[in-house]
C-alpha cells in the first residue's frame, strides 16, 4: 500500500489509547501491519475448533469469540469515527461500553468461522477506507466519548487494539487449549 499514516502523537488521543498506539514502531507501515494482522486473525483462530471457541481461560472472562466480536464491534467504532472526522464531522460522538456490547451481543451463538469471515469484511472495509482518503484527512480532529482524536490515531488504535487481543488470544487462551 503506497498511503503513509504518520504515527500520532500523545495530543491526538486519549491517554487510555497510548498502550495500543506505543505498541506500534515509528517506522511501522500502519496499513501494511493492518493487512497483515488480518492474515493473522485467520490462522490464530483457525486453530480453535468450534468446541473450543467457547472457552474462556477463567470464569469472567470473555470466551474466544467473544473476544473476536469485540475486536470486530471495535473496529467497526473506531472506523466509523475515523470516516466522520475525515468528512469533518462537528457533533461529538458517543463512547461505548465494551461490556456492555458483549452481554447485548449473540457471539456465543454465531460459529467461529462466521466472526473470522465478519472480521475479514470489516477489516477489508477499513483498509479501504484507510487507504483512500486523503492524506490532509488524518490530521483531522473529531470528539468521541468526550476526547479529541485524530483521524490517525485511530488508524493505530485499530492496529494496537487488534495486536493487544490477539496476544491476550495467544498467551492466555491458546496456551491452555
Amino acid at each position: 500500500m503506497k498511503t503513509m499514516i504518520p504515527k500520532p502523537q500523545p495530543a491526538e488521543y486519549p491517554a487510555y489509547y497510548e498502550k495500543y498506539i506505543n505498541s506500534i514502531s515509528d517506522q511501522t507501515n500502519v496499513l501494511d501491519l493492518l493487512l497483515m494482522q488480518q492474515q493473522e486473525v485467520v490462522q490464530l483462530f483457525a486453530r480453535v475448533s468450534e468446541g473450543e471457541s467457547n472457552f474462556a481461560y477463567e470464569p469472567g472472562k470473555w470466551s474466544i469469540k467473544e473476544l473476536l466480536g469485540h475486536m470486530n464491534d471495535t473496529e467497526r467504532i473506531m472506523s466509523y469515527r475515523a470516516l466522520c472526522f475525515a468528512r469533518g464531522e462537528q457533533q461529538p460522538l458517543p463512547g461505548f461500553d465494551e461490556n456492555d456490547y458483549v452481554v447485548q451481543s449473540n457471539f456465543s451463538e454465531r460459529t467461529l468461522t462466521d466472526l473470522v469471515e465478519e472480521h475479514r469484511t470489516i477489516r477489508a472495509a477499513s483498509l479501504s477506507l484507510f487507504k483512500y482518503l486523503p492524506e490532509r484527512a488524518f490530521s483531522k480532529i473529531g470528539n468521541a466519548n468526550g476526547n479529541p482524536m485524530t483521524v490517525a490515531a485511530l488508524a493505530f488504535i485499530i492496529a494496537g487494539h487488534e495486536r493487544h487481543h490477539l496476544n491476550i488470544l495467544k498467551e492466555r487462551y491458546l496456551a491452555k487449549l
